[in-house]
């Protein structure tokens, strides 16, 4: 077992069960069923921990953390977020009315997103939330109008789209000046000009995020670089201070033994050392530094369970993968649409059976009807059968985030779990609950 690709709490015992934050996964399977998403709570918490401390270590000034929601997030991880001091994104008004739920502060709530629709920017408007990423001249013009007669100015960054590119899957690399988000570098002057115009919005600072999964400093450094030329242009041209900046997340967490681990103490101060000699260089005060880690803190604290329903033997065949047999399991692309999305891979392991000598190579295929839905492809376990356990490591962020009903499959539930004891955070999805929306003819 690579140990770093599992949570915290990881545990085998004798009998070769595995057990995540002191729950055997057997028994948790029978308790809630297949599949399931366990949420190891001393591994979240540990990570939330690491990115505060770390920040007010290495960097002299104001540091906020703020938790990128869109990695995973229902009521219980924004209030596990928040008891850590962390701050929250969120990119919707699902994300927005979740994490006021859960009693996080509007004002500690930053509200991203490129195609923001007026009825949310209305909604995070009204409860007064901490700052906008506002992302085109488009959405800063709607918000100059719907602030317009407001008694207190709404406080507002610019993303920049700082033309930067990330060593990272196409999918997920968002800094090239070709991308979806954010201002080109030379809309800053015209974006100035309209917040000069309009009372209802205070600029407070810039931010960008070049992408995910990326295992470099450079970029990032190069990124802040950026950043700071556009904080002393604004400073020079339009008299705007910039208070805060904010180089996004992105940080890569490794899925298989041959990727790299990367140090988030290494990272935060690299970023810390870009931010204090880049205003030294360029005569700034220091800004609040303002980080968004969302994969690197839940990814490794997930692992998902499911059961192996049945088997197929792969026929050989030239230029064919080495992979005797299909493993067939009950769950697959509608609860993690990573592996199909942009070819994700995976660790995984019998929960039942983690002692048994792994001397099979197979592919992990899910039930849905689609060729794409193979979970993991050519990784060794030992020879399975159904009634089986899987576990998959590292499936916190971006699996129950992006899952769907497809082929009307109820999703999964979620279970956190610490210390020997279980908490459903998230129930399964039910048939009633994939037909609450229908309206019949009759």
């Amino acid at each position: 077992m690579d140990a770093f690709l599992w949570p915290d709490t990881v545990g085998v015992s004798a009998a070769g069960q595995l057990s995540i934050g002191g729950c055997e996964l057997a028994a948790l399977a029978r308790e809630f069923g297949t599949p399931l998403y366990l949420l190891d709570e001393a591994t979240f918490r540990a990570q939330c921990r690491t990115y505060r401390s770390a920040l007010a270590r290495h960097y002299p000034g104001t540091g906020q953390v703020h938790y990128a929601g869109k990695a995973l997030l229902n009521t219980a991880v924004a209030q596990l977020a928040t008891s850590e001091g962390l701050g929250l994104d969120v990119v919707s008004g699902g994300e927005l009315f979740v994490a006021l739920r859960a009693g996080v502060p509007a004002t500690h709530i930053h509200l991203h997103g490129n195609a923001k629709p007026r009825a949310e920017l209305e909604q995070a408007l009204a409860v007064g939330i901490g700052k906008i990423m506002v992302d085109s001249l488009d959405e800063l013009e709607l918000l100059a109008q719907l602030t317009a007669g407001c008694a207190q100015p709404q406080p507002i960054m610019l993303r920049l789209t700082p033309d930067i590119a990330a060593n990272t899957h196409a999918h997920i690399e968002t800094g090239r000046a070709t991308s979806k988000f954010g201002f080109a570098l030379d809309m800053l002057d015209a974006a100035a000009t309209r917040i000069a115009a309009a009372p209802g919005l205070q600029l407070v600072g810039l931010h960008a995020h070049i992408g995910s999964q990326i295992f470099q400093q450079t970029p990032f450094e190069q990124t802040i670089a950026v950043l700071l030329d556009c904080a002393a242009q604004l400073r020079e041209r339009h008299n705007l201070p910039i208070s805060q900046l904010s180089p996004g997340g992105g940080l890569g967490v490794p899925y298989t033994s041959d990727q790299p681990l990367p140090d988030a103490e290494a990272y935060i101060a690299a970023l810390a050392r870009a931010v204090v000699a880049g205003c030294t260089a360029r005569g700034l005060p220091l800004p609040a530094l303002v980080i968004e880690p969302g994969r690197s803190i839940v990814a490794r604290a997930g692992v998902a369970l499911y059961e192996i329903i049945a088997t197929k033997p792969i026929p050989l065949a030239e230029g064919y993968a080495s992979a005797t047999r299909y493993l067939h399991i009950d769950g697959g692309m509608a609860d993690n649409i990573r592996p199909a999305l942009y070819g994700a891979r995976y660790t995984a392991m019998l929960a039942n059976r983690a002692n048994a000598p792994e001397t099979e190579l197979v592919h992990i295929a899910g039930r849905y009807c689609e060729s794409g839905d193979v979970l993991l492809r050519d990784v060794r376990l030992p020879p399975a059968a159904p009634g089986d356990l899987l576990a998959v490591a590292v499936a916190g962020a971006y699996t129950l985030s992006m899952a769907s009903a497809y082929n009307l499959v109820p999703r999964p539930a979620l279970v956190l779990v610490a210390e020997g004891r279980a908490r459903l955070i998230q129930r399964r999805e039910t048939y009633a609950d994939l037909v609450a929306r229908d309206l019949p003819l009759v």
